[in-house]
């Protein structure tokens, strides 16, 4: 805590700048700097973050007395410089405070403008100005704004309008006007009376008269509105800590409401959509900042281009456009040509694109704010690529300006806009895979396979979903669950798919036998339209139009940027060809993790597993497997033939057996006639296969260890393939990989088991490849053994997700049930399932690098678990020295940019 807690500003001169920004506030730090470099602003001072702080921990009395002094000295200061006083009835200085945490929050927290009226200033501010009607004006936005912010003059009820719109429609009707400038003076006159008589009514406290009051009401309240929800939600969905706080600017006021030579606007020095380098923006002629974004009145375009595309968008004639919408370069030409000046040199001065606000009082231009402007993600990767070329900024610059997680918008498919905002959404659950999907309701994975070979796009809603969905998942456009987590089977699979999807969607009720689904008293039918936003989570009525999402030249050139700078390569998480392909797309050069189980559910394959699992003799498995092999074979020949020349990871089994066999009735009835057996035997089996932890129970190698034949018809199968292609004329790289292996000697069991079914293929064939075996450290114990196990391990790779769920003992299915809660108390500061826990898993993974290659020096180890494509996990595992980075296909580009941005950061 530094002893200044009041950093001034004005006039040319300023105590703060820039670099400022976690001291004084993204506004606080930017008025500063402006001031340094010549932009108008009006004067002001800002109050530290660090008070924020100091507020909430030692409450309102005791700041308000640490600020005391450099607050009234403050004050003097702009005094000075505006060569008014502050309260003087006959000279009077009005201010603005506003709000400005480090990071940008448009919105969030709360705006006082006009502060420092009361009935004696507003007379002297009338006769000073020679604008009665402008002084009213002020006066009435004032109280408006002061008694909804300060004194807390909300609606009764929810669905009640806002008090003061209420008494502001009832004096028009009764002047019979439509618009807030076609009120008199005499009408403003007695809203401020009427405002006041309400606030009295309905808090009991009469709206204060002292302007120092007002002053220390309205910084107090700008503080408390960090602690608002809106606020805590925004930080929560944009990862700001509370512990920032946020500052809180005081700054003389400038009116865009003193008549038609004044006017207030907000403009961007680029398109903040698609990121043209086109300078744009709206602007009001006689009116104040929270006219142009409350959409009181229609905003006109600044520029002559973009008020011509305006008319064109709305169908308004070019004779309408210049009579009643003309743009600020045709009514203000002077004042445009200052504002596009100075918009260039911001730009120019924090090479970024600036979102700016302005007001023109009485011909003069004053800039009240500049911040890099938000962007879509399109428009993040051109501005970026842009600056580059225009050498505003350098390579390693331009992959810092790119935010990995906004280029998802440019991969998957999005709402249109306009149907969007007519949307009606039902719930929202978790925004488990991004893009947007729409299609008709389905169940079950037999329907929406069936649906989808019809021609009918279909949205899946399960309570859960398990490998058994799989082919339903694929034909889905997207998936909806009541239950599981960012990590759940319905997350992590669709993921890997690139399939929209909201998991634990907890208000939706599923009745399967009816094929309902009841979400807050809307009952919908299979068949009925669902749309469904897996970017926000949000799930809405009927069809909403989507639209391909534009992938841009830039987009390449980000991409071979990252290519050039990235020390962690990029492997992809895939089990088919088609999986592999878009990721091969998107620069994947290898896959780190190839799910075998997902294999087994089609319908010869299915039948085959379940006689397998049946059998209850050695041969009678290997009589099933041997009908599995060439299903297998084929599986492994496509994806090796796909990813021809670069490392494909293949798991071996891994989940439990009584995930391929049906657990109620009717399945089990279809495979009792299958199998040619009774139900009763099939009952049986199901029950001596159930486990009270399937996940801690009989999966992974132990499956292997126990049923060898499996593990030797997967072997089988992976290499066959690669000797066929290998024959062929290509250049297979397969990795065997042995899942859940906690005691070296499981692995070494596993690996014997492979080595001799190799030896004999290659024998038999002709042939042989080269291909490497390795393990799977998903198990704490394998992390601290790993100097043991790399003794036979040729390659580690990191499964985080059960490593994750060993280490905490939390189930990655369950954490929803009380993860909120966690959040919410600050016990865990994310989702461990989702962002890398780099003090505890991450330690276990340092641990194991270390001492697996303490063994095999050159021991290759990555990670293949969800977090592989999750920015801060990709650093993480940069700096402990992995060599790869394994993620669904959809996350491959965002993880190069977080590897390339790894290493510049270095």
């Amino acid at each position: 805590m530094t002893e200044k807690r009041v950093y001034t500003f004005g006039n040319g001169k300023a105590e703060g700048k820039a670099d400022m920004r976690n001291l004084l506030g993204g506004k606080g730090a930017n008025l500063a700097e402006m001031n340094l470099i010549g932009v108008p602003v009006p004067p002001g001072f800002t109050i530290t973050t660090d008070v924020c702080n100091e507020y909430f921990e030692k409450g309102k009395e005791k700041v308000v007395d640490l600020l005391t002094a450099e607050v009234k000295k403050s004050v003097e200061h702009v005094e000075k410089l505006m060569n008014c006083k502050f309260g003087d009835p006959t000279n009077p200085l009005l201010v603005s405070v506003r709000s400005g945490a480090r990071a940008s929050m448009p919105g969030m927290m709360d705006t006082i403008l006009n502060l420092g009226l009361n009935d004696t200033v507003v007379e002297g501010l009338a006769k000073k100005t020679g604008n009665e009607r402008f002084a009213y004006d002020s006066y009435r936005r004032f109280v408006q704004m002061y008694g909804d912010v300060v004194l807390g003059l909300k609606p009764v009820n929810k669905e009640d309008i806002d008090p003061f719109e209420a008494i502001i429609q009832k004096v028009k009707a009764e002047r019979g006007v439509k618009l807030d400038n076609e009120m008199t003076v005499d009408d403003l006159k007695k809203l401020v009376t009427l405002f006041k008589q309400a606030i009295k009514e309905q808090t009991g406290k009469d709206f204060p008269t002292d302007p120092m009051e007002q002053l220390w009401g309205a910084i107090c309240a700008v503080f408390t509105s960090w602690m608002n929800e809106r606020a805590i939600l925004y930080r929560k969905m944009e990862g700001i800590p509370q512990e920032w706080g946020t500052a809180v600017t005081v700054q003389a006021m400038v009116f865009g409401n003193m008549g038609d030579t004044s006017a207030t606007g907000v403009c961007f020095s680029r398109d903040a959509g698609n990121g043209e380098n086109i300078f744009n923006g709206e602007y009001l002629v006689n009116a104040q900042g929270e006219d142009v974004v409350a959409g009181i009145r229609t905003p006109q375009q600044i520029t002559l281009e973009g008020s011509k595309r305006w008319a064109k968008q709305q169908g308004v004639s070019e004779e309408k456009r210049a009579a009643k919408y003309p743009s600020m370069e045709e009514t203000m030409p002077e004042i445009f040509a200052q504002l596009n000046e100075i918009q260039d040199k911001l730009e120019k001065h924090y090479h970024d694109m600036q979102d700016m606000e302005f007001t023109v009082q009485d011909g003069k231009l004053w800039f009240l704010q500049t911040r890099n402007g938000k962007r879509t993600g399109t428009a993040m990767v051109k501005i970026a690529m842009d600056l580059l070329a225009e050498g505003e900024i350098d390579e390693k610059t331009a992959l810092k300006r790119c935010e990995p997680g906004k280029l998802d918008e440019l991969l998957h498919p999005v709402f249109d806009k306009e149907a969007l905002a007519e949307a009606r959404v039902l719930t929202r659950g978790l925004p488990a895979s991004p893009g947007a999907a729409c299609g008709q309701i389905v169940f079950f994975a037999d329907d929406a396979a069936k649906w989808r070979e019809d021609g009918r796009n279909v949205v899946m809603v399960r309570i859960e979903t398990s490998p058994e969905d799989l082919a339903g998942m694929s034909a889905a456009e997207g998936i909806l669950t009541a239950r599981g987590g960012m990590t759940s089977h319905a997350a992590v699979v669709a993921r890997g798919m690139g399939k929209c999807c909201v998991s634990g969607a907890g208000a939706i009720m599923i009745d399967y036998k009816k094929k309902t689904v009841e979400i807050d008293g809307v009952v919908l039918h299979e068949g009925d339209y669902l749309s469904i936003n897996g970017s926000t989570g949000e799930v809405y009525y009927g069809e909403v139009k989507t639209k391909p999402a534009e992938v841009t030249g830039d987009f390449a050139k980000l991409m071979a940027l990252c290519e050039k700078y990235s020390k962690l390569v990029v492997r992809t998480n895939a089990d088919t060809p088609r999986d592999a392909e878009i990721a091969r797309s998107f620069g994947a050069v290898g896959i780190g993790l190839c799910r075998t189980e997902h294999m087994f559910f089609e319908n010869e394959k299915i039948k085959a597993m379940r006689e397998m699992i049946l059998a209850d003799t050695v041969e009678g498995r290997e009589t099933a497997l041997d009908k599995l092999l060439p299903y297998q074979k084929q599986d492994f020949y496509g994806i090796l033939k796909c990813m021809d020349g670069t490392p494909v990871n293949i798991r071996l089994l891994d989940p439990p057996l009584h995930e391929f066999v049906p657990h109620d009735l009717e399945g089990q009835e279809i495979m009792a006639k299958e199998m040619g057996v009774s139900v009763k035997f099939i009952k049986q089996r199901v029950n001596s296969l159930s486990e009270h932890n399937p996940m801690l129970g009989l999966r992974g190698c132990r499956l292997g260890n126990t049923f060898p034949e499996i593990t030797a018809m997967q072997t089988k199968a992976i290499l066959g393939a690669a000797v066929q292609l290998k024959k062929e004329g290509f250049n297979p790289m397969p990795e065997i990989m042995i899942p859940l292996v906690g005691i070296v000697n499981e692995l070494d069991a596993q690996e014997a088991i492979i080595r001799k079914t190799a030896a004999k293929l290659f024998k038999k064939e002709g042939v042989e490849v080269d291909f490497k075996v390795g393990t799977m450290i998903e198990i704490p114990r394998a992390a601290l053994t790993a100097d043991l196990i790399a003794n036979k391990a040729e390659y580690f790779s990191f499964g985080t997700n059960d490593l994750t769920q060993m280490t905490f003992g939390y189930s990655r299915d369950d954490i929803a049930s009380f993860l909120p809660s966690y959040l919410e108390k600050k016990i865990l500061d994310v989702d461990p399932f989702q962002v890398l826990d780099q003090d505890g898993v991450g330690q276990l993974i340092k641990i194991a690098v270390e001492k697996g290659r303490n063994t095999r020096k050159n021991l290759k180890c990555g990670i293949c678990g969800e977090h592989g494509g999750e920015p801060h996990s990709v650093k993480f595992c940069h700096r402990v020295g992995l060599n790869y980075v394994s993620c669904s296909p959809f996350r491959v580009p965002i993880a190069r940019l977080a590897a390339a941005q790894a290493a510049v950061e270095e």
